[in-house]
Parts: structure tokens; C-alpha cells; sequence
């Protein structure tokens, strides 16, 4: 079988390292890997279709999916998995003390339509009745950047009240000057790395609230997958097989080695501990790819995505991948 030359963007993870130094390498393709940071590679691919494979927003990609506008296959990769209970900041003095406070308050955020937003809208909803339309939502382009557009059109039901910030303006200075009550950041804020008084987490117990969350609902958040582009797909549909194969090889490489004493693998000196309160709250396969053991998370997402106005339906589980790739 002839080889395929691919180029795929994603950035320097644990589990992509196999594939950029070349330890691993997928069946029949030359791959090139482009290091790339997420808010670089998405854009690039939403907007121009620039790689032939990349990583990408699941909430995205999920979305496109669900209007029938979507140029990609995806692999059921989860690359990047993170709870989002940390993320939320507010004000002291703002009122807010519990998730229901933030009713009718000014919330600043990056990107509207990022996973990690429509996650923690999410749980906001179905944990504590918060719905998008109690909130007036300020959106920029980052933490001390000026406003920018939304890598896929937002299309938001008219009862959602979303202001893009005004010129000159930026979160964290709004935030810090009480023109917003709270911000909702993928990004850890510079005023609160530097300890800035007008500025604290809303679930300061973040840890326990999320282990909490996970243990009933099951739900990993998922931030990125994996796709393919559809051109690329429809002349080599093996490929998909492939990739999603040597990513799971790269996956186990960069997490089979973490349970060893003998030289800890990451710069984290309680590394084993971590570990096994790990394994005690989701099993030794706690960083699963594939469809069924990220169903949960997978059903969330597509019925988040519905709930929240960027999809005319929930997209289900079995519609987001390649099929007959595990």
C-alpha cells in the first residue's frame, strides 16, 4: 500500500509526544506534526481547512455537526479532558457565593462557543437551574487582549443577552475595575496568579465539587478531539483507523510510565499519590479514548450544544466519529 503524506496540528502533550518524536508512527502515513497551541490551530482549521488532520474544539465540532455544515471526520481521540468548576471566578464583593447568585450578573468569557464554556453552562444548568438567558454575557478575546470574533458563527437564540466588549477593553480589566461580576476562563487569570483581592474562585474546593460531579454524572469533560478533513477522509478512509490507533499507542506510552517509583516521570513529587486517587475515583483507564467509555461526556456535549442555541438538535454519541475505527 502506497504511503500517504498527512500534516497534522496539535500541541506538546504527554500523550502526542510518541508522535512528534517519531516513537510512534501510524500505519501507511508519513505524518509531519505541526506544534501548535489550541487557539491557533482552531481558527486555522475552522476557518481555512489548513491541515489535513488537527486537533479541535469538540463543542465546535459537535456544532457543525449538528447544522449539517461540518468538513470533518473526527476519531474518538479525547485529547485534551478537563473539569471546569476551577474556572470560575467572581468579584468578592459581587454577591456571588453559590452558582444560583449568578443570576442577572455581567460574566465575562473568552470564546462563547469554547468547549470549556459550553461545558460549564452545562453544569450550571442541570446542577443548579442557571440557564444561559440569567446571565449577560461580555465576550473578548482573552484575558488582557481586545475583542475577538468567534471562530465559527454564534447564531444565538435572540433571548440570550451577549455584548462583544467595548474597544480598549479587556476582561480582566473590566473584572478588575467591577464593570463585570465574574469571569469564566479556560485561562488562569493574571490578577489572580498575582493575588489581586478582587478576584476568587467560586468553588474554592474545586477538587472535591468536581470529584462530586464526576462520581454522579459520569461526565469527563472532553475539551478537544481529533478530525480529519473530509477530502482527505473520502480518498483514504482507512486513515482514520490508523491515526485513532496511533494515538491510543501514544496515550499509553505517556501514561503506562507515570506509576514508578523508581524515577518519577513528571516533575510532581507526590506523582504516585496522585495516581492512585486517580484510580480510585475513575479506574486505571482514566484517560480513555473511544465512543463507549466517553458516552456520558459525548451525550453531554451534543445535548449542551442544543440546549445552549448553537445547534438546531442534539447530536448523538454515534454521529461524531469515523465509523469501524476501534
Amino acid at each position: 500500500m502506497r504511503r500517504v503524506e498527512l500534516t497534522i496540528a496539535c500541541w506538546d502533550y504527554d500523550r502526542t509526544r510518541p508522535l512528534i518524536d517519531g516513537r510512534v508512527q501510524p500505519e501507511g502515513i508519513d505524518l509531519n506534526v505541526l506544534i501548535l497551541r489550541p487557539e491557533e490551530t482552531f481558527p486555522r482549521m475552522l476557518q481555512h481547512k489548513e491541515f489535513q488532520v488537527s486537533e479541535l474544539s469538540l463543542a465546535m465540532y459537535t456544532t457543525l455537526k449538528g447544522r449539517a455544515e461540518c468538513p470533518f471526520v473526527a476519531v474518538p481521540v479525547a485529547l485534551s479532558k478537563i473539569f471546569r468548576h476551577s474556572c470560575i471566578y467572581v468579584r468578592p464583593d459581587a454577591g456571588i457565593t453559590t452558582p444560583q447568585d449568578l443570576k442577572g450578573k455581567r460574566v465575562g468569557v473568552f470564546q462563547y462557543g469554547s468547549t470549556g464554556l459550553v461545558f460549564m453552562r452545562g453544569m450550571l444548568q442541570h446542577d443548579y437551574g442557571v440557564l444561559a438567558e440569567d446571565i449577560h454575557w461580555f465576550m473578548g478575546g482573552g484575558l488582557s487582549t481586545h475583542a475577538q470574533r468567534p471562530f465559527i458563527p454564534l447564531n444565538l437564540p435572540e433571548k440570550i443577552k451577549a455584548d462583544f466588549l467595548p474597544q480598549g477593553q479587556t476582561l480582566e480589566g473590566m473584572l478588575e475595575a467591577g464593570e463585570l461580576d465574574a469571569l469564566f476562563s479556560i485561562y488562569i487569570p493574571y490578577i489572580f496568579q498575582k493575588g489581586s483581592p478582587c478576584v476568587t474562585r467560586l468553588f474554592p474546593n474545586y477538587k472535591e465539587v468536581e470529584q462530586d460531579y464526576y462520581r454522579r454524572t459520569r461526565i469527563f469533560p472532553i475539551m478537544h478531539t481529533v478530525v480529519i478533513r473530509d477530502d482527505v477522509y473520502r480518498e483514504h478512509p482507512w486513515v482514520a483507523r490508523a491515526i485513532f490507533k496511533a494515538f491510543c499507542e501514544a496515550r499509553d506510552l505517556a501514561v503506562n510510565g507515570l506509576y514508578d517509583t523508581d524515577a518519577l516521570r513528571l516533575a510532581l513529587p507526590w506523582l504516585i499519590s496522585h495516581i492512585e486517587e486517580t484510580w480510585q475515583v475513575f479506574g486505571k483507564d482514566f484517560w480513555s479514548y473511544g465512543l463507549e467509555p466517553n458516552r456520558p461526556t459525548l451525550e453531554a456535549i451534543g445535548q449542551y450544544v442544543y440546549e445552549q442555541g448553537f445547534s438546531p438538535r442534539t447530536v448523538k454519541p454515534e454521529e461524531l466519529f469515523a465509523p469501524n475505527v476501534e
